[in-house]
């Protein structure tokens, strides 16, 4: 995952200055089609979906009232798992990324939308829409990249403190919500600041982002379980809805690893985005993205981020048309001569947590390894994990010129 500048072979090299810039105004015209034939059918669809996602949520809750008999736990829990991640993903996402504000419809409008989640609206679309969107996989930038505490690029100095981060990732997926939270909180930066000089900004954020977990928390842990009190079904109805909620956060945190970090995806360092014009900043959005293929059903429970190149060209345009436009922005690729990443769903997984694992380890250390060197291999990494920064800084040495000099003998 090498930042596309440091690479001996870059997918950009062919075009021209003018080949983007022209790029960009077909994409523009690409928007500019989907703005003007915006109408009722898309309006017909948020609101349809609104429905249906409360109907199911209120039916799901309904049944956990009698989750004490195991059919109704069975059939509550995964109905208010599928209601949870639809109202995250294809209606909270994107209510709040402005899709619908041009209905003008107060109730389904990124301004007054409060989602299910233990980020605060407010926060999460500073965190998201103003600085993920803006300056998407430029390392050092966007937080997104590893979420600030993962190695996500060979160049990034590799400790032994990294080879926990598979363990890591795993954990933040279970409850990525709060990791979403402390994201929009810039937690590890404004914690490392003594108390007593962190910001009033900080200490009101980190105020409201306590009150929304303790109201989701109330929510889901204490009233709707004490309602099933009079069929016994308090612990039952407590268990539903932390399966819910774990079962929302592990296929959100998929569909985003998916979105952008398998392999081929691109990153970019912080000065190539100096004097960035529109279309080189399409250019990014384009390597920095990845997308799911899959069936319609696939894409409404991705909230049509499974479409994520179109969505990061696009945040701003309804979801329901990427699927739509799709064809457009991959022949644009073909055009151009550029990679448009889109696999199933289970192959980007592998992909994304093979690329946590290959990273989590020195570099070149899982593609060196043979089950005839595993010994050698483990004695090597056991080395560079007691002994010390210097001991690492010798052996990661060794292993270049020793590359160099393979690379010599096949040329």
């Amino acid at each position: 995952m090498t930042t596309i500048q440091q690479k001996t072979v870059d997918p950009t090299a062919h075009l021209t200055t003018e080949d983007i810039e022209t790029l960009g105004r077909e994409l523009d015209a690409i928007r500019q089609e989907v703005l003007d034939t915006r109408g009722s059918r898309d309006a017909a669809y948020i609101r349809k979906i609104i429905k249906s996602q409360r109907g199911l949520e209120a039916g799901s809750r309904a049944m956990l009232l009698f989750s004490v008999f195991p059919p109704f736990w069975l059939v509550g829990t995964a109905g208010l798992s599928v209601a949870k991640i639809l109202e995250n993903m294809e209606i909270g996402h994107n209510v709040m990324h402005g899709q619908w504000d041009w209905m003008r419809d107060p109730k389904i409008h990124s301004t007054t939308w409060e989602w299910d989640n233990a980020s605060p609206a407010d926060q999460w679309k500073h965190g998201h829409n103003e600085l993920h969107h803006t300056y998407t996989n430029v390392v050092g930038k966007d937080n997104d990249l590893g979420y600030g505490i993962m190695r996500v690029d060979e160049d990034q100095r590799w400790v032994p403190f990294y080879l926990a981060q598979p363990l890591w990732n795993f954990v933040n997926a279970c409850f990525f919500e709060y990791g979403i939270a402390a994201y929009d909180l810039e937690l590890g930066k404004n914690l490392s600041i003594p108390k007593d000089k962190r910001s009033d900004d900080f200490k009101a954020r980190a105020k409201q982002t306590l009150k929304k977990i303790r109201q989701q928390a109330t929510k889901d842990y204490l009233v709707h379980p004490a309602l099933s009190l009079p069929t016994g079904s308090f612990v039952p109805t407590l268990a539903a809805n932390f399966t819910a909620n774990v079962v929302r956060n592990l296929w959100t945190h998929s569909v985003i690893m998916c979105g952008h970090f398998p392999e081929g995806v691109e990153t970019f360092e912080k000065t190539s985005i100096d004097g960035e014009t529109r279309g080189d900043w399409y250019l990014r959005q384009m390597l920095g993205s990845a997308n799911i293929s899959g069936s319609p059903l696939m894409h409404l429970m991705t909230g049509n981020l499974s479409f994520q190149i179109e969505h990061h060209l696009f945040p701003d345009l309804p979801s329901n048309r990427y699927a739509e436009i799709a064809p457009q922005v991959k022949a644009l690729f073909d055009k151009y001569e550029l990679n448009y990443i889109s696999a199933p769903l289970p192959k980007q997984v592998y992909s994304a947590w093979h690329k946590i694992v290959r990273l989590s380890l020195p570099n070149e250390w899982l593609a060196e390894t043979t089950p005839k060197n595993v010994p050698s291999q483990l004695v090597k990494l056991y080395k560079m994990t007691t002994g010390g920064k210097k001991v690492r800084r010798a052996i990661e040495l060794k292993d270049q010129l020793r590359r160099q000099a393979d690379m010599a003998k096949a040329a």
